[in-house]
């Protein structure tokens, strides 16, 4: 018998540590209580799309973050879908599920210029990396003046560091005043189309570099704003001013000794995943920090931090929706998106079914509907180009030969107006480019969308890769699996691995999952052992219940060892 109940033990002390290495932890439940922050979501997803799908009917104004993490030993990216504010508030507590994040640049939307700069120190022990950063940021502030008349300067640049002994590493983010791209593609474009004269004049440039350079900077200067200058020209007037800036420093040896530039051309990909501040990427505990160069200061405000306010500063497609927001694009010319050659075209009208110069944005069917519009009761009106603010999540279209204002009852005889979709109130408006218009801060009455164009229509997929959920200490559980992914912190407070599916063979609850049941199993278990050592000599083998004198003894027993 005294075998039985130790074996008993031993299984007690088994569950007792296995619950200790698994702590229970609550599942995550909102927490955001003050009247100016939004409703809560979060929703952990495997696949990327699948979260874009959530979020595009999620209600609330919600954005898509990319976790990167260990699962099973492979290193995985989950997708995270949340409103800033509730991102901000538990990625301050930085649980270890969210110390390496990113933020997904969303595909076809407004956002900000940036750029990734970094170069290999024992490959180039003379490279000032603060100067070239200067150096970076003067010439695109000035180009940005001559190709769109937007000025800019070293006020208006937020510069982050994640820089080691080994490597150079900064993120630029341009705020600029009233001004963004139209997606990070245009940015991409604008970049390599400024930089192509260094290119031509540093034409041993071997590496990759220089060809994502090339093959989109041929005729790109067209459609640049629709106001490029000649980009050789641009480049003498720069470096003819009365202070001269030697650009061949931007070019750097990689670890290989091969020569390449110092901004990376590789960022400017739809749906890119770009480090977040205070982050550090997988493995490393070096996260990106203000710089101690940097010239970009946040106005304070009453309900947000600084720290939050130089987060939402760094999050690129960040960019909200005003009347007098000039957005800047620089597309690639339609003929070489196709493969030809010969002269582009600056086209970018869509009218009936066939747009040229822009393709159709991310939602078709409502592209269509906008140009039933504009093209009922005897217009003859197009689509110029649309918009997508991400952040509000608005489709802008801009027109052509439609005039309509509901403002004045009539057609505007010079200014054409823009029709704006809400994509979360499933609602469609119209604002004026009419400077009377604006004045009065005009829009027209919301009209609802037709439902066989409203999101939940259009996107009929079942959200079945949302099985994954994250407790408040950060620990992942596959909910259709049953399985608990622990969050690991090594001793470098960086997570570099999650543990194992539990026991290799699950034989009892414990292993695969903790709930009451198993906490009360353990509780009674505990209790019988107790009693068992204490009177195991003055119990009968043959009686099935233990008496409630004995359980009495027993706990009143372990208080007084623990007050010991």
């Amino acid at each position: 018998m005294k075998r039985k109940w130790l074996e008993k033990l031993k299984k007690v002390e088994e569950l007792a540590s296995q619950y200790k290495r698994h702590p229970i932890s609550l599942a995550y439940s909102p927490k955001l209580s003050r009247p100016w922050q939004p409703s809560s979501v979060w929703r952990l997803f495997p696949r990327q799309e699948a979260a874009f799908q959530f979020a595009k009917i999620c209600k609330e104004d919600v954005h898509v973050f990319a976790l990167e993490t260990v699962l099973d030993d492979t290193e995985r990216r989950l997708y995270l879908v949340t409103t800033y504010a509730e991102f901000w508030f538990y990625y301050m507590k930085r649980p270890q599920s969210l110390a390496h994040c990113y933020e997904v640049i969303p595909a076809d939307t407004v956002c900000k210029l940036y750029f990734d700069l970094e170069y290999y120190k024992p490959a180039n022990p003379g490279a000032d990396g603060i100067k070239m950063v200067a150096l970076v940021i003067k010439f695109f502030s000035k180009k940005l003046e001559d190709c769109f008349g937007v000025k800019c300067s070293a006020d208006n640049v937020l510069n982050l560091d994640s820089s080691t002994d080994e490597k150079f590493s900064r993120h630029l983010i341009f705020l600029l005043p009233n001004a963004a791209f139209k997606d990070n593609i245009h940015v991409g474009n604008f970049i390599k189309s400024a930089l192509q004269p260094l290119f031509s004049q540093n034409g041993s440039m071997s590496t990759s570099n220089a060809s994502l350079c090339e093959r989109s900077s041929n005729d790109v200067n067209e459609q640049c704003g629709n106001n490029l200058r000649n980009p050789q020209k641009a480049f003498t007037e720069f470096t003819s001013n009365q202070e001269s800036y030697d650009l061949s420093t931007l070019f750097v040896q990689d670890s290989n000794r091969k020569k390449k530039l110092f901004i990376d051309l590789g960022v400017y990909t739809k749906n890119r995943n770009f480090r977040l501040y205070k982050s550090s990427k997988l493995g490393k505990n070096v996260n990106f920090k203000v710089a101690k160069d940097n010239k970009f200061a946040v106005k304070p405000s009453k309900h947000v931090s600084e720290e939050a306010q130089i987060f939402l500063c760094s999050l690129i497609s960040n960019v909200r929706f005003t009347d007098s927001l000039k957005v800047l694009t620089c597309a690639r010319a339609e003929n070489e998106r196709n493969g030809a050659s010969g002269p582009s075209t600056a086209a970018s009208v869509m009218t009936g079914s066939t747009m040229k110069g822009y393709q159709f944005s991310p939602y078709p069917e409502i592209d269509h509907f906008i140009l039933s519009l504009l093209t009922r009761e005897g217009f003859h009106g197009g689509i110029r180009q649309w918009n997508y603010f991400s952040i509000e999540e608005l489709l802008v279209y801009d027109t052509v030969n439609y005039r309509w204002c509901e403002n004045i009852g009539q057609a505007h005889k010079s200014n054409n107006v823009m029709l704006i979709v809400d994509l979360k109130k499933e609602m469609w408006y119209q604002k004026c480019y009419d400077p009377d218009c604006r004045a009065q801060n005009f829009k027209s009455e919301c009209y609802p969308l037709p439902p066989e164009v409203c999101l939940p229509f259009i996107l009929k997929e079942e959200d079945e890769e949302s099985s994954l959920t994250m407790d408040e200490n950060g620990n992942i559980r596959d909910v259709k699996q049953n399985v608990l992914l622990t969050a690991e912190l090594d001793v470098g407070n960086s997570m570099t691995s999650l543990a194992k599916k539990g026991i290799v063979a699950c034989h009892t609850v414990w292993e695969c999952c903790i709930d009451d049941a198993s906490i009360l199993e353990a509780a009674e278990d505990a209790e019988l052992v107790d009693a068992a050592n204490l009177h195991l000599g003055d119990w009968s083998a043959e009686e099935t219940d233990i008496p409630d004198e004995l359980l009495l003894e027993a706990v009143d027993a372990h208080r007084t060892s623990e007050e010991i």
